[in-house]
């Protein structure tokens, strides 16, 4: 390998990891927000806020101004970002709310599944083969929740509305045909004019923390880099990684997620913890899969 290529790859693997660490870190970003008493609400409507702007960075970074004109003539792209926009709305909202209530573990659960979802989605919509490999995954990430929904005596509700939505989202953006930033921009812009309102309307009746003390402003300023930043780096990421890299990858922020909420004092009774068995087994297989795919192209 040429050095500036192992330099190159280098480089995205640091890229893919700092992406995945940061989205596991995030339960305590929401956290720290909600110790300040700001609540779920506000802190999506700031996410929305300030991720228009630092979304607009981007475009402008990647000279995809003309592109986003471009999609602004599309009414068919426009609409289809407008599902887009309310699926990722629903992720952000269900995630938020979620950790908020105490529940980062089951949410670390719905981003475990979503791969494997998205899999099983590949073969229903798209007919995708679906592997041998795959088929034993999400076999065993059914077991999984099928255990996790007798631990918690009723369907695990915020996982698997997680990867739903996600699994929505990027089947959505599959049928987008616009950069990941430009649609990004466009999503965080059709969301910035409801997110303006309600912080306007929290300020004005004296229920918005914006301004109230330079810890929770800053906060909540930074939801726009911490919402963008791991895009922008998973995008860079995604492009220069094998396949095999990216399935191992996504897996560092549940597992964060998980500790974090471990940590955190969550229950984690015996029975969650036989149902993480069958899901990791999943995630293992899964992994294995993707790599052995990629070993294969590598060798034909």
């Amino acid at each position: 390998m040429r050095p500036s290529a192992q330099t190159d790859s280098r480089s995205a693997y640091i890229a893919g990891v700092g992406c995945y660490v940061l989205w596991g870190f995030l339960p305590l970003y929401f956290h720290l927000l909600s110790t300040l008493g700001v609540g779920s609400w506000e802190m999506i409507a700031h996410r929305s806020l300030w991720s228009v702007l630092w979304a607009a960075g981007l475009v402008l970074i990647a000279r995809q101004g003309g592109q986003v004109a471009s999609v602004l003539r599309q009414p068919r792209t426009l609409g289809m970002l407008a599902l887009s926009t309310l699926a990722i709305f629903s992720n952000w909202s269900i995630y938020v709310f979620a950790v908020n209530a105490g529940h980062v573990i089951e949410a670390s659960l719905g981003y475990y599944i979503n791969p494997l979802m998205n899999m099983a989605a590949g073969a229903l919509l798209f007919r995708e083969r679906m592997t041998t490999e795959g088929k034993v995954a999400i076999g065993l990430a059914a077991v999984g929740v099928a255990i996790q929904t007798i631990a918690l005596g009723h369907l695990p509700i915020v996982s698997l509305g997680l990867a739903l939505t996600f699994c929505v989202y990027g089947i959505l953006r599959k049928q987008v045909k616009a950069d990941a930033q430009t649609g990004l921009f466009i999503e965080c812009a059709y969301l910035a004019l409801p997110a303006l309102a309600y912080v306007l309307h929290a300020q004005a009746s004296g229920q918005g923390h914006f301004g109230k003390g330079g810890e929770v402003t800053l906060l909540l300023a930074l939801a726009g880099p911490a919402t963008v930043a791991p895009l922008a780096l998973f995008a860079w990421s995604a492009r220069r990684l094998p396949l095999s890299a990216v399935g191992f990858l996504q897996f560092i922020a549940p597992t964060l997620q998980f500790l974090i909420g471990v940590v955190l004092g969550e229950p984690f009774t015996p029975l969650r913890a036989l149902s993480f068995v069958f899901i990791w087994l999943g995630v293992a297989t899964f992994a294995y899969g993707a790599w052995k795919r990629t070993r294969t192209l590598a060798t034909s």
